[in-house]
């Protein structure tokens, strides 16, 4: 299988994976779905590998799904997925929940290193990290998407109030609410975060394996993973009865408002 649509560099114990479609702002297309867990099963596999930070050509760190670039519909049709059914369910369940959950539970400690623009299918890559580093000029967009992680990314209330209004989070607010560890000016954020990964990459792998299972087990023991498998059901339900997209439009209807509010909010004079 091809992994062009993502890079990965080693930088002593640390492995760099890089989506690599900065023409598309690092749209998630199923080719690169395929070719980051392929990267991130390669990082696994290697014994000198401690840490794996994932991060965004270009820009940006991922505008979300691909819904609809050329590769994507040539891919699309070539395989011959139907647009329902159980062929359509296990393809689409295999990219927006298998794996999310299984990064979320790779046995290596991962970083998701942010900058510019993290919406929908970009918060779902970054929630399945295990740290979150961005840059002053991350912007995130979180929502009622296939891994539903904004309730437990952020506090309930919070959730509710952003996924109704759906709006962007600044880096520094998203820090604020928990769901962004760290925050660099965006000159400083690839050494910053390399350098904490290096210290990191300095424990054995057995404390690095143990001390992320017993964190994730306290998850769990909440009903985190049920929650997902359960959200991602409401989701099915909410496309199934029109909600998304609006019409033949490939962005959808949430981020149009969310970036209508950015734009309001750069107007002189306007502050939320």
């Amino acid at each position: 299988m091809a992994t062009d649509d993502v890079l990965i560099e080693l930088d002593e114990r640390v492995a760099i994976l890089t989506l690599n479609r900065p023409r598309y702002r690092n749209a998630q297309s199923w080719a690169l779905l395929d070719a980051l867990d392929a990267r991130l099963d390669e990082a696994m596999a290697n014994p000198d590998v401690r840490v794996v930070i994932v991060r965004g050509a270009g820009e940006h760190f991922s505008s979300g799904h691909d819904l609809g670039t050329p590769e994507q519909a040539a891919d699309q049709e070539a395989r011959g997925i139907p647009d329902r059914g159980i062929e359509f369910y296990e393809n689409f369940r295999k990219y927006n929940l298998d794996y999310t959950l299984k990064w979320r539970n790779l046995p290596k400690p991962t970083i998701a290193m942010v900058q510019g623009y993290c919406i929908f299918g970009g918060w779902m890559i970054a929630a399945a990290m295990d740290l979150v580093f961005a840059s002053s000029d991350a912007r995130f967009l979180g929502g009622l998407v296939e891994y539903f992680s904004i309730p437990w990314d952020i506090h309930p209330r919070k959730a509710k109030e952003l996924i109704f209004e759906s709006r962007f989070l600044e880096a520094e607010e998203a820090q604020t609410l928990g769901f962004v560890n760290r925050v660099y000016p965006s000159d400083e954020l690839e050494s910053e975060t390399r350098a904490y990964a290096q210290r990191v990459a300095r424990n054995g792998r057995t404390v690095l394996r143990m001390s992320k299972l017993a964190v994730n087990k306290v998850q769990d023991l909440q009903g985190y993973s049920a929650a997902m498998e359960a959200a991602f059901a409401d989701f099915l339900v909410m496309v199934a009865h029109g909600g998304g997209r609006r019409g033949d439009e490939r962005r959808l209807g949430a981020v149009d408002l969310a970036l209508q509010g950015r734009e309001e909010d750069d107007t002189p004079g306007k502050r939320r």
